[in-house]
Parts: C-alpha cells; sequence; structure tokens
C-alpha cells in the first residue's frame, strides 16, 4: 500500500473490533487475488464472541439511543469527512483486496462517503405521528430503534454494502454487529471500524467481527440481535432467513439476480453496446445487479453481436493496482471454476462461445455467449462473471416473457429511443429495480433498494426505506389522569 495513515496494518494485524482492537479465537490471512500476495492476516470470531459482542452491544446502545438526536449526527458527519479526508487510501484497499478495478473502487468509495452524509441527517428527522383519538387524549404513533442489528456483508461491493446497513443503523440509536466477508474483512469491515473510531462512537456500539459460517449462525440465533440485514447469494440468504424467522428476528434479505437488459430494435447500437458492456463486465461480472441476460431484438441482433464481441475484445485485463484496467481478477479459484463450469455447461447445451470462455490464475476473459435458449443453464444461472448471455427476442410480449422467466427479480433495464413504448414494456416487468435508457447496475444512496422472489423478502434499504427498515413502530397515548373503568 502507498500510505496506511488511516489504517495502520499494526492496527488490525491478527485482531478483530470489539470498540478496541482485540484477539479473535483463530487467524486469516488477506490476500490479494490479483497476485495472490499476502497483505497480512485478520482475527476471526467464534460464536462466543459473538455472543460477548452481543451482550455488549446491547447494554451500550441504551445510551445512544438516548442521547440527544445531534451527538448522533455529529458522529456520522465526523466519519463522512474523515472518508473524505483518507479516500485515496480506502481506494487501494478496495483495488488490493477485492480485486475491484480503480474506476470500480473509486465510485465505491464516493458512495460510501454518501451513505455516512445521507444518514447523519437521519437523527433530525421526524420519527413519528400524532394520530385523531377521542377528546383529551394524545394519540402517538412513534418509531423507535429496534436494539442490536446484526450485519452480515458480502465481497463484491464490501465497504458500501456493508455501511448502507451501518450507516443508518447507527443513526437511527441501534447498536451494530458487523460480520464482514473475510475474503475482505478489511476494506469491507476494519474501514468502517476505523472511520467510526476516528469519528468518536462511544465504545460497544460497533463491533467488527469476521467470521465462518457458525459466526454468521451465531449472530442469527443470539437473543440480543434484534434484526439481521444480510447482503448475499439466494441460497444462503434462504438459510439466513428461514434461521431468523425461527428465532423471531426481523431480517432484510439482500440477495441474487439474474438481471435482464432488452435492447429494442429502435435502439442506438453504440449506447446499447456501451450500457451493456458496463452492465455485463464491471467489477468482472461480480454484482447482483449485472446484466445476467442481455435480449436483443432479432432485426439487429447479428450487429449488435458483432459489436459486443469486438467491445469484449478491447477490454484490458489485468492487475488494477498496476493501472487502468476494464477486467481485474475475480475474487477466488471457487468463483472462477463456477464460472467455467456455467460456460462449458452452456456449450453443451447449444450456446455458441463468441468470444473469450478461458482464464489464467483469477483473470476471466470478458467472454459473449450467443444461441442461448430458454433451457440452457446460462439462461437461468447467476454466473458472477464476466459472460454476457446474449438472446433474441421477436416481439415486444416475447421480451416480457423472457425477461420475467427466472425465480429472481431485481433489476432490469430497456434501451429504446421510444421512451414510451419502454415504459409501457417496463410495466410488465417483474423487478424491484427498473431503469429505461440505462442499464441494470444502479445505486444512487438515496434510493430504496430491493428485489422480488428470489432477489430479497419483499425489503428495501437505504433513502426513505432506512426508517422503515431499522426502526420499529411504538403506540403511545398520554391522558391528564387515568379513567375510571366500570369494572
Amino acid at each position: 500500500m502507498a500510505t496506511h495513515a488511516f489504517l495502520p496494518t499494526a492496527t488490525w494485524s491478527g485482531k478483530l473490533f470489539e470498540g478496541q482492537w482485540s484477539p479473535g479465537a483463530g487467524t486469516q490471512d488477506v490476500v490479494e487475488p490479483a497476485t495472490g500476495e499476502r497483505l497480512g492476516e485478520i482475527a476471526m470470531a467464534d460464536p462466543a464472541q459473538i455472543a460477548r459482542a452481543a451482550a455488549t452491544a446491547a447494554n451500550a446502545q441504551r445510551d445512544w439511543a438516548s442521547a440527544p438526536y445531534d451527538t448522533r449526527a455529529q458522529v456520522l458527519r465526523r466519519a463522512a469527512q474523515l472518508a473524505e479526508e483518507h479516500n485515496d487510501e480506502i481506494v487501494q484497499w478496495l483495488v488490493r483486496e477485492s480485486g475491484s478495478t480503480q474506476l470500480k473502487a473509486g465510485f465505491e468509495a464516493k458512495v460510501n462517503t454518501k451513505a455516512l452524509h445521507e444518514a447523519a441527517a437521519l437523527p433530525s428527522r421526524s420519527i413519528g405521528e400524532v394520530l385523531p383519538s377521542e377528546p383529551g387524549r394524545l394519540n402517538l404513533a412513534r418509531r423507535r430503534p429496534l436494539g442490536v442489528v446484526g450485519v452480515i456483508a458480502p465481497f463484491n461491493f464490501p465497504l458500501y454494502l456493508a455501511m448502507r446497513a451501518v450507516a443508518p443503523a447507527l443513526a437511527l440509536g441501534n447498536a451494530v454487529v458487523l460480520k464482514p466477508d473475510p475474503r475482505t474483512a478489511v476494506c469491507g469491515g476494519f474501514v468502517i471500524a476505523r472511520l467510526f473510531e476516528l469519528a468518536g462512537l462511544p465504545a460497544g456500539l460497533l463491533h467488527v467481527l469476521p467470521g465462518d459460517g457458525a459466526a454468521g449462525a451465531a449472530l442469527t440465533s443470539d437473543p440480543n440481535i434484534a434484526m439481521i440485514q444480510f447482503t448475499g447469494s439466494t441460497g444462503a440468504g434462504r438459510k439466513v432467513g428461514e434461521a431468523a424467522g425461527r428465532h423471531l428476528k426481523k431480517v432484510s434479505l439482500e440477495l441474487g439476480g439474474k438481471n435482464s437488459l432488452i435492447v429494442l430494435d429502435d435502439a442506438d447500437m453504440d449506447l446499447a453496446i456501451a450500457n451493456t458492456a458496463w452492465g455485463v463486465y464491471l467489477h468482472q461480472g461480480q454484482i447482483c445487479m449485472a446484466t445476467g441476460r442481455v435480449l436483443v431484438q432479432r432485426s439487429i441482433h447479428a450487429r449488435f453481436l458483432e459489436k459486443l464481441v469486438a467491445k469484449a475484445k478491447s477490454l484490458k485485463v489485468g492487475n488494477p493496482a498496476d493501472g487502468e484496467v476494464a477486467i481485474g481478477p475475480l475474487i477466488n479459484a471457487q468463483q472462477r471454476d463456477h464460472a467455467a463450469r456455467i460456460v462449458a455447461e452452456a456449450q453443451a447445451a447449444g450456446a455458441t462461445l463468441a468470444t473469450g470462455g478461458g482464464y489464467k490464475d483469477l483473470y476471466f476473459e470478458p467472454t459473449v455467449l450467443s444461441d442461448v435458449s430458454r433451457d440452457n443453464p446460462a439462461f437461468h444461472e447467476e454466473i458472477f462473471a464476466p459472460v454476457a448471455v446474449v438472446v433474441p427476442f421477436d416481439t415486444d410480449d416475447e421480451a416480457v416473457e423472457l425477461a420475467n422467466d427466472s425465480e429472481y427479480g431485481l433489476s432490469m433495464a430497456i434501451v429504446s429511443s421510444n421512451v414510451g413504448r419502454a415504459l409501457k414494456l417496463g410495466e410488465r416487468l417483474r423487478t424491484g429495480l427498473l431503469h429505461i435508457n440505462d442499464q441494470t447496475v444502479n445505486d444512487e444512496v438515496i434510493n430504496p433498494f430491493g428485489g422480488v422472489g428470489a432477489s430479497g423478502n419483499g425489503t428495501s434499504i437505504g433513502g426513505p426505506s432506512n426508517i422503515d427498515e431499522f426502526t420499529q413502530w411504538q403506540w403511545m397515548t398520554v391522558k391528564g389522569e387515568a379513567p375510571a373503568y366500570p369494572i
């Protein structure tokens, strides 16, 4: 790393964060996916450490919830200021630990700071309503903090997808136990811990505990945890949702997607290609909103495919730390092998490999699959790699049918020069996020973000939905004196 002024290695090496930096139950190496270089080691938490953290957080939360609203806002504002001051170092951690390109890492650091600024405004928001009632009775509905929120965050946008839950939960008076993915525990966990530590967050309110599945299971079952906010795969999310439900916890699940970008025959071809390349290849396709299917009207399909293949071949693949590249490494060999398996199975099922399909180490070539039918594995499975799946269609009705043929329902997009036509088509799509004349990968922090079907459990996070997610209603009435009831 070029500089360690913000997060010195000695601060976190072999440790985790419990309001102070402490040893864990074991350690795990921090490995740079681009080179295989060891960057250090993190401590790992076991279920006993999760339990202690949850109890400590529950005790600390009571004073935090009753603190003046501006006290909480000041901590969030200071954390945002620190994120801006140390932006370059944070970006480099994202590049080296998560394999992000410079462009993607810069964007993620920016939205992370924006999430902190937005959260800083939450403590001063209205937290309730005055309801009508009988004369002499004050009838109130107010939002109250949940208590301790458990956050389980993924590896792909590790910083922002953790912060988008941590920041509003703290701002609204909760404590947080964050379990970042151990593969990205520094940029997706310890950066957050350091920001709030330096911002003056009282000790005990935030715990950052990397851990394995047993640690995650402990989080979902602990009696001091009121809510689980999980972002990750649908398979893991089903287990988290089942466990949280069994223990009667509130749960927010932000899961996978097989997102369709529909290119209509009246689209500007160059803009359609640019949107497709961004949606498919950004961060090597390791994004829940990545464009998993490119549905192209048949009359322009051949020309579109030719241009997309040329675009894929032009994308530079390499170590993001060495300069500007379009495609960096996948997170690990397991993810690489998953992508290679689907590409091979797709070809066996009749798809054509138009370009790519190979890999070296963790670098997967920008790939284009064509002639993909509805019964092809590449049509249905989330690949999480730089693979474009191109499917032709004839009519707008067929485009809707193809796009909706999925258990997922996270993000969809339509590119067309006729906005009215696109809107009419879009009204029929089963998706949580819909973008007209854009691609599928979008998040502005101030928007409610959530999917339908296997992409989530009907909850949203971000913007106006944060108060709903991280608080609960309390009904309260006040009378001048107690009534004399007749029995």
